[in-house]
């Protein structure tokens, strides 16, 4: 899940082609993305290759004073390809894609403990004839598994250099910085391997042999843990005591600190309104732009732990078990595993995971998973569920050892989840639920302790790309919200005349907001939403988190804080029906956040998503059925769980 933040949508990025360009090539789990971390640092962009949607990972390094460019190309078993991703990396070798040359030199990774495997994926790389050198990583854990390998021996056999590289320590970099500088002059075989299929086995073993390498011993600890982690029964119920540990995790550590972040915003919007004069310069600065963005970066604490979780649990090798239990109810919608694993990147964001489905085979599966993945619980939902929950549900209450927060969390999650593959089956069927399944391969890679800097490095970028979206789509459209809750300006006598002090800065501010542009565009579209017990101010929010989800929170943070400037979190647990049969009736019920959440958990309110859809599916068509029936579904879903919340609560 290398795009791991939300909407961390791949860009322009263009290559410069007048630098030499290395590409790392090598199948997943055998270390390419860390060596790709460790050499070009924090200077890794990514782009698109020409031509395509698929994304590319391109960074540069120096080394004395040239430069050079390294690309990380997407992993892959063989030159054989089955997917879309596997065919862009047999294009970009054979340099069939638009206008673009092939690499100048390419660095194969492979995993020490599975060589033998590898060979066959080498011997394909090397007829292409492009410079070669092999990298060699997970040789200490080849050692500690009683594994033999001779490097030296390795590199004599195969023609070509091999540098030995353990990437999530940063051992073994500075030589093959040192192999970079030397591409031009790498040796290259005598004769490439065979083509047939025979052959190439025999030339594989005749290469082991001569490099003296034995296979390590199966890995105890691995062994022991799989024999619970796989089975069918406990296996199931160890993944749904791990994701209930999970939120209850990202809500009770994220507590204290969200506290801290929403205190510092609070401080910032009181020195604005002690030293700005101007009160439409100190309202615009004060609510819109700190109050706004403040009210979603209050949630930053959370969606880090979020990622922070994501990475450890991908880094130690759970999320490949995952997929394997996975893969068995993914075969009930007709899909398998690697649906999965799209839609488990989906959890990140919809658009990684819509994008991951370019690794399905069949075009069939590729659009049903497309379809569901925006069920799929993003992290731009996550702000709304908390503040949502917060109002819903006491923080003391529990329900035996665990907090009744993190239990909703955990149920909205699985909602979605539920949700997510039953909208695959139902467009599986309509496609061809009765197409063959194609066989599902995955590594199951040992357990192992992620580096600290590969964590660091995902938590870091996710962090990254949700700031970036506060700084863009989320400033504009609270300050787009704010000037629609503060026009038409009133002249005093024009309070005055409708019975409202000028002086009191509170009576002023919700009369503005109750007759502003935001008013009259909520009670435009009440009738849409009145059934589900929404009034203007939750319409304005539900409208605007068309732009990002996040922006309903900042909607309500900027109402909550014209109604009452001092404690907005006191005036949204305090708002009521300003007008209509429910006139003074407490807003916030039970009943009506059951409906809002349902909604948030249905409705695809990311423009960014139905964007993507559109460049994966090539056309509108399929974009506009997933907004018209997630929309549909969305209202319906919040219908029902508010009169089923209103006969619950009486």
């Amino acid at each position: 899940m290398k795009d791991s933040g939300c909407h961390a949508e791949a860009g322009g990025g263009a290559v410069d082609t007048a630098l030499p360009r290395l590409a790392l090539a090598g199948s997943p789990n055998a270390g390419k993305t860390s060596i790709f971390n460790a050499l070009t640092g924090l200077h890794a962009k990514t782009g698109n290759y020409p031509g395509v949607t698929v994304s590319r990972f391109v960074g540069t390094i120096q080394v004395g004073e040239q430069r050079y460019l390294i690309e990380d190309l997407p992993g892959t078993y063989s030159l054989d390809p089955i997917s879309p991703d596997e065919q862009i990396m047999v294009d970009v070798l054979d340099g069939r894609l638009d206008g673009e040359a092939p690499p100048d030199a390419l660095l194969v990774v492979v995993d020490a403990t599975t060589l033998r495997r590898s060979l066959r994926f080498v011997a394909q790389v090397l007829r292409r004839g492009l410079p070669t050198c092999l990298v060699v990583t997970f040789t200490d854990e080849l050692d500690a598994r009683q594994g033999q390998l001779d490097l030296p021996a390795l590199q004599q056999a195969l023609g070509v250099p091999v540098v030995r590289v353990l990437g999530n320590r940063g051992h073994g970099i500075d030589q093959l910085r040192d192999q970079i500088v030397r591409w031009p002059t790498w040796s290259a075989p005598a004769l490439p391997p065979p083509d047939d299929a025979a052959e190439a086995d025999a030339w594989a073993e005749s290469v082991l042999s001569f490099a003296g390498y034995r296979a390590p011993g199966r890995h105890r600890i691995t062994q022991r843990v799989d024999a619970v982690l796989l089975h069918p029964l406990w296996g199931t119920i160890v993944f749904l005591a791990v994701m209930v540990i999970f939120f209850q995790t990202v809500f009770t550590l994220a507590a204290p600190l969200q506290g801290y972040v929403e205190t510092f915003f609070g401080w910032l919007s009181g020195l604005v309104a002690a030293h700005v004069g101007n009160p439409w310069l100190a309202g615009l600065l004060g609510d819109a732009v700190i109050g706004g963005i403040g009210a979603v970066l209050v949630f930053v604490p959370q969606i880090m732990l979020l990622f922070l979780l994501i990475s450890l649990l991908e880094g130690v090798g759970y999320m490949s078990r995952a997929a394997f239990l996975m893969d068995r109810v993914m075969a009930r919608a007709g899909l398998e595993g690697r649906a999965f694993v799209a839609l488990l990147s989906s959890f990140a964001c919809a658009i990684p995971g819509i994008m991951a489905t370019r690794t399905l085979p069949s075009a069939k599966d590729r659009l049903a998973t497309m379809m569901a993945a925006p069920l799929m619980t993003c992290s731009a939902r996550l702000p709304v569920y908390v503040l949502l929950i917060g109002l819903l549900v006491d923080p003391a209450a529990r329900w035996g050892p665990f907090g009744a927060q993190g239990l909703v969390m955990f149920g909205m999650y699985l909602l979605g989840a539920v949700s997510a593959m039953t909208a695959a089956w139902v467009f599986k069927k309509l496609g061809d639920r009765n197409g063959p399944l194609l066989p599902f391969y995955m590594e199951m890679p040992p357990y192992r302790m992620p580096s600290a800097r590969s964590v660091l490095i995902a938590v870091g970028d996710s962090a990254k790309s949700f700031l970036r979206k506060c700084t863009t789509i989320i400033t504009v459209t609270t300050i787009g919200l704010w000037l629609l809750l503060n026009l038409p300006l009133h002249s005093a006598a024009d309070l005055r005349a409708h019975g409202v002090d000028s002086g009191n800065d509170t009576a002023v501010s919700a009369y503005v907001a109750d007759h502003s542009y935001a008013a009259g565009l909520g009670h435009l579209v009440a009738p849409v939403f009145d059934p589900l017990g929404f009034d203007w101010r939750i319409n304005i929010g539900v409208l605007s988190a068309q732009s990002a989800r996040e922006t309903f929170v900042a909607t309500l943070g900027q109402v909550a804080a014209a109604e009452n400037p001092d404690e907005p979190s006191k005036a949204l647990k305090a708002m009521t029906y300003n007008d209509g049969p429910h006139a003074g009736q407490p807003l916030f019920t039970a009943p009506t956040i059951a409906a809002l959440l349902v909604y948030f958990a249905f409705a695809l309110q990311c423009m960014a998503t139905v964007g993507i859809i559109r460049r994966e599916t090539g056309g509108w068509r399929w974009p506009l059925i997933a907004f018209s029936y997630l929309t549909a579904l969305a209202w319906i879903m919040a219908y029902l769980a508010r009169t089923i919340a209103a006969l619950l609560t009486g």
